[in-house]
């Protein structure tokens, strides 16, 4: 046999045992399958196990994911502290507030205003939507007098007219708002609850209206403002114009404005009608002082007035009533006289003959002038002095030739 045909003999062989060998891999039971050995099969090769396949290598063109920062949690916002809660003593005087939801706002203004003050209680007696026009819903010319016996106020703070832009029903027939006949019946109702107030002796403040979003109802509360104003001073009362505290310098309507300490806040909620918390404050503000000159008092915690130098806190002030304050005339700068005097104080009088304004006065007496010198002004002339007269040297100067 030559060597061709036992190549094709051992090509037959191997070809034979490659067969036989996967006949034997695919016919093997499931558990020669799993099992384990050191020896290797060609279902190894062609039949890697899960764990034993070759992970692609990762793309690295592909750019990473990025990671998400942490966000730092904040913490929450520490809690406002509460006022510390001053109990009212049994005596304290009552300032009671009467209205509509208006006058509720300004009630809780005034709790706040007076908080620290045991000796001055604010009593809250609105009604959210009371008014003078519906009598039916809420009377207060009539019920005023038994609630008036029944808190013993110290003064009434009066707030109405923002429910009051509606029909009034009179006799028989109803009248449009603004109408002659109901502008008449109204003045009638507001002065029937001034003398009410009146009748009681007690002192009265009655609260103006403030602009509104609406211009109609704008226009409506300056002529209410008006009839609240001659009622309020016909009996006895002060009336508290509150409009220019909510409005700019047009005296339109605005949202937003300074607070009680000038800085600017949201007086108005979105409706353009309610106060917020600092609108509330600001229209018990405009209250303030007339409560404090009613009640006696000069600070709204009650204690008297304390002066503090310039430049120290007040807590080192010393206790005691106010310091009087030595005020001095404002004066114009070209004229001084104008404050009472012309002269500084130590200053000593001029001399007899000198005017207060004159070179003397500010420099004192001029000295004797030399005769010739530059600042003799005489005239004529000493007499033996001749002017023009050049003084002779006291030495010769030799000349050099």
């Amino acid at each position: 046999m030559g060597k061709r045909a036992h190549l094709r003999i051992s090509v037959r062989l191997v070809l034979a045992a490659i067969l036989l060998l996967g006949a034997s891999a695919f016919s093997a039971p499931a558990i020669a399958q799993e099992r384990t050995g050191f020896g290797w099969s060609l279902r190894e090769l062609l039949f890697p196990r899960r764990s034993e396949r070759v992970r692609p290598p990762a793309d690295l063109n592909k750019p990473r994911p990025k990671r998400k920062k942490a966000t730092p949690q904040r913490s929450a916002a520490p809690a406002p502290v509460a006022p510390p809660v001053v109990k009212k003593e049994p005596d304290a005087r009552v300032v009671l507030v009467v209205g509509d939801f208006m006058a509720g706002g300004l009630a809780e203004g005034l709790e706040t205003i007076f908080a620290e003050n045991p000796k001055v209680a604010v009593v809250n007696r609105t009604k959210g939507s009371s008014g003078l026009v519906r009598d039916d819903f809420y009377d207060w010319p009539r019920e005023i007098g038994a609630i008036l016996e029944e808190e013993k106020p110290a003064v009434v703070v009066v707030m109405l007219g923002s429910n009051d832009r509606q029909e009034m029903r009179i006799g028989e027939t109803r009248e449009v708002p603004r109408s002659d006949a109901w502008t008449k019946e109204y003045e009638a109702r507001v002065a029937a609850l001034g003398k009410s107030i009146a009748a009681g002796k007690v002192p009265l403040l009655w609260v103006g209206q403030p602009a509104f979003k609406s211009a109609k109802m704008t226009s409506d509360m300056l002529a209410f403002n008006a009839i609240y104003r001659d009622a309020a001073q016909a009996t006895g009362g002060e009336f508290i114009d509150i409009w220019d505290g909510f409005t700019d310098e047009n005296g339109a309507f605005v949202t937003t404005g300074p607070d009680v300490n000038g800085q600017p806040v949201r007086l108005r909620a979105s409706d353009g009608i309610n106060m917020t918390a600092a609108g509330k404050h600001k229209m018990a503000f405009y209250a303030e002082k007339p409560l404090l000159k009613i009640l006696g008092l000069s600070t709204t915690d009650g204690s008297p007035a304390r002066f503090v130098p310039a430049g120290l806190p007040a807590e080192t002030a010393p206790e005691g009533p106010a310091t009087p304050t030595d005020r001095t005339p404002p004066i114009l700068l070209r004229d001084p006289a104008l404050d009472g005097g012309s002269e500084l104080l130590g200053a000593l009088p001029p001399a007899p003959g000198i005017q207060p304004n004159s070179p003397s006065a500010r420099n004192g007496p001029a000295s004797e002038p030399n005769p010739g010198r530059a600042d003799d002004f005489s005239w004529p002339p000493h007499p033996g002095k001749d002017v023009t007269e050049k003084p002779a040297p006291d030495k010769a100067v030799a000349v050099r030739p």
